[in-house]
């Protein structure tokens, strides 16, 4: 017989569900799948290490092209603005904090790591004009139009 410390625990699952549900079976596959196939994001949870993605806001205005990119908690410094051919891209890294406090729970939710995002501009732009501000943890790169790109009004008329 075996005694209390050589038992096994093992999830309880609910065989039926509590009310009808169409997808019921469908999300026990989906949480298998989840179980075998693990988010491949490029997050490490131990080290606090994750793969960023900062939100891009791109505006087409007439003389200009604005990009918006969000980095919270990201010095200027630590951010690298590159142009090559139609391809703007943006890398830095945010670095983790070290702080180091009695006791033995921590719980983080803050993403720590290396960013690259690549944007495709639409139109051609002037590469020795392009302006960047970084301000409250956005940063904004103005990219002037190219002179043949600008949007021109022509008048026809109508015999």
């Amino acid at each position: 017989m075996k005694g209390v410390n050589d038992m096994n625990i093992v999830r309880f699952r609910r065989r039926t569900p509590i009310k009808w549900d169409p997808f019921w079976s469908l999300r026990g596959i989906q949480g298998e799948m989840n179980r075998f196939f693990p988010d491949f994001s490029g997050d490490d949870t131990e080290t606090g290490v994750a793969k960023l993605t900062p939100a891009v806001d791109l505006v087409d205005t007439k003389e200009d092209v604005i990009i918006k990119v969000e980095l919270p908690g990201i010095k200027k410094e630590d951010v690298e603005i590159t142009l090559h051919d139609d391809l703007l891209t943006i890398k830095g890294e945010k670095k983790a904090e070290k702080e180091e406090k009695e006791g033995s729970r921590y719980y983080f939710e803050r993403r720590y790591g290396s960013f690259a995002r690549t944007i495709t501009l639409p139109v051609n732009v002037k590469s020795d004009e392009i302006k960047a501000k970084f301000t409250d943890g956005v940063l904004e790169v103005t990219l002037p139009k190219a002179e043949e790109e600008k949007s021109k009004e022509i008048k026809v008329t109508v015999n």
